[in-house]
């Protein structure tokens, strides 16, 4: 076969993807975290996000392994070094999502079938758009991508949170790639007064009562108003499909509910 045929996905985003492409047959491992498409949690789990099993990769004779960002460097150094193809992707925003989803069609031979999946997103995009132009008004949102350190979200959820009709309190950070650059203190976030809390903390439950409780909250409009809500991060923090449906769809539906109330 002319194009790669036996596919290890390190990140669930790519794994759901090449299923939408109808490809999903060519993945043969994937992440122990992939829970989206359902079906491909059948597929044997060779990786956890920072660490790799390599000898049930080996198994599997795999001719590209697909992985994500910076922190996946020091398993795809070691996989580099064992001889196997690695392509790495890094997308942060909106934009970047959809040049992956583009670029993997590619890799894998169907390029007109990328830009077909990635022309759907943007269409429902701009769908969730044009609902979010007709609320009444837009509120203030603090999306809190971990709660110790407090950390605001990631460019492509304050992207997500702008499209789905709310105004990020924290437009300066947006661009920031690492999280320990979007660190932010409690009294910043009471400062800026958001009307809207939604958190999304990577494999635990958000817990409301955590973050009302926290000392000078009480007077912030969304915890006075008990406007704290959460996506679960499956839904919003893999920088794939998932987000650009589910997630953007979901955080559309708590701004919509929290306009329509006041």
């Amino acid at each position: 076969m002319s194009y790669p045929s036996r596919i290890v996905c390190l990140t669930e985003e790519t794994t759901e993807t090449l299923y939408l492409l109808g490809e999903g047959d060519r993945v043969v491992g994937i992440s122990g975290y992939t829970v989206r498409p359902p079906g491909a949690r059948q597929k044997p789990k060779v990786s956890s996000f920072l660490h790799a099993r390599y000898e049930k990769i080996e198994a599997l004779k795999p001719d590209l392994i697909l992985a994500f960002s910076d922190l996946q460097a020091d398993i795809t150094n070691d996989l580099v070094k064992r001889g196997y193809p690695v392509f790495t992707f890094n997308q942060r925003s909106v934009a970047e999502i959809l040049q992956m989803i583009r670029v993997l069609a590619g890799i894998v031979g169907v390029p007109d079938k990328g830009i077909a999946l990635a022309s759907g997103f943007e269409r429902h995009l701009d769908a969730i758009r044009e609902r979010a132009a007709a609320l009444p008004r837009r509120p203030t949102v603090f999306f809190e991508e971990w709660y110790d350190p407090l950390i605001s979200g990631i460019r492509w959820t304050e992207e997500l949170v702008s499209i789905a009709g709310g105004d990020p309190i924290f437009p300066e950070l947006a661009h920031a790639g690492l999280a320990k650059d979007r660190i932010v203190t409690s009294e910043q976030v009471i400062e800026r007064a958001p009307e809207v809390i939604i958190g999304s903390w990577c494999g635990k439950p958000v817990r409301k009562e955590r973050i009302a409780a926290r000392p000078g909250w009480q007077d912030v409009p969304a915890v006075r108003n008990d406007q704290i809500y959460e996506v679960k991060s499956t839904y919003i923090l893999q920088p794939g499909p998932a987000a650009l449906t589910d997630g953007v769809a979901q955080l559309h539906d708590i701004i919509r509910r929290v306009t329509m109330e006041r």
